[in-house]
């Protein structure tokens, strides 16, 4: 089994394509149709099912998805140590985050990064606590930014960037703004909630705290970005618990603090592999952040 085959491979299950593969990694159709064949034969099992218009993964396929990404990252991770050892950063540095992430500005840091090692390639995604999560677990990327789960799995290090408790936010003219009243998640019960996609840390801590409370919550308005839940809020459309620092972002807002709520604390972390399977640039940028540079919440 050749790399090259395994590139070719994961590249047509990305794009589930061999058009789109073969112009992305700029080699025949034919040849890249003869190297995904040389494949199959020797696993000796159907890696797709192709149609006319897509292919997609048999089951052989996608077991085998996992761990010929897992081999193509450790083999960058391979190439970029002895790069490290010369002197010289170099490779790609693969990251996720989730939005707003307290404890770090990742864009200022980004820019740090690249003054720094201006020879390594920044990739960049954004999205949920819990993919993000499996996306390092599986060498898909390198670090990610994101908020402490129970679902992390065992074979990843964090390192801790900010803990902060929760906070209702609601309209002006809501009866709670007005109410004086000390906020507990019973007290909550019967109002209509706003919140992100279940995939989301704060969705994940916030729904976890209520469980433990005993308190079963509705969130009839779900989204998947800060400012859409900030609007809808604003709207008086519903009331929404998110991390402290979220009420910064929208001041015409009143904010309440949520008391005996368990421990609802959200704590977000930067998600690594294990040490030996940390890339060197994903260690440069933890460095560069735990000495100080760029740090903030998310504005």
């Amino acid at each position: 089994m050749e790399l090259r085959h395994l590139q070719h491979f994961v590249a047509v299950a990305e794009d589930q394509h061999f058009t789109r593969a073969a112009e992305r990694l700029m080699v025949s159709q034919s040849g890249l149709s003869a190297s995904i064949r040389a494949l199959e034969r020797e696993l000796r099992a159907p890696l797709f099912v192709r149609t006319t218009r897509r292919v997609t993964l048999t089951e052989a396929g996608r077991a085998l998805l996992v761990e010929a990404e897992r081999i193509l990252a450790q083999v960058r991770s391979a190439h970029e140590a002895v790069a490290a050892v010369q002197g010289v950063l170099r490779g790609t540095l693969a990251l996720g985050t989730e939005q707003c992430i307290a404890g770090v500005h990742v864009a200022r840091l980004l820019a740090g990064f690249r003054r720094r090692h201006p020879d390594v390639e920044i990739r960049l995604r954004q999205a949920g606590s819990g993919a993000l999560a499996e996306e390092v677990a599986a060498g898909r990327l390198d670090l990610a930014f994101a908020y402490r789960t129970q679902a992390d799995s065992d074979q990843l290090r964090s390192v801790s960037l900010a803990s902060e408790p929760p906070t209702v936010l609601c309209h002006p003219s809501h009866r709670l703004a007005a109410s004086g009243a000390v906020l507990t998640p019973d007290g909550l019960a019967g109002e209509v909630f706003v919140d992100f996609h279940p995939d989301w840390g704060p969705r994940r801590a916030t729904d976890a705290a209520f469980a433990a409370a005993g308190v079963r919550r509705t969130v009839a308005l779900e989204v998947n970005d800060v400012h859409s839940l900030l609007d809808l809020v604003d709207e008086n459309l519903g009331i929404a618990v998110v991390p402290r620092h979220f009420r910064h972002k929208r001041p015409s807002l009143t904010a309440l603090p949520l008391k005996d709520a368990g421990e609802p604390e959200y704590e977000t972390v930067a998600l690594l592999p294990p040490d030996g399977a940390t890339s060197p640039a994903a260690r440069a940028l933890v460095t560069l952040l735990e000495t100080g540079d760029p740090e903030a919440p998310c504005a």
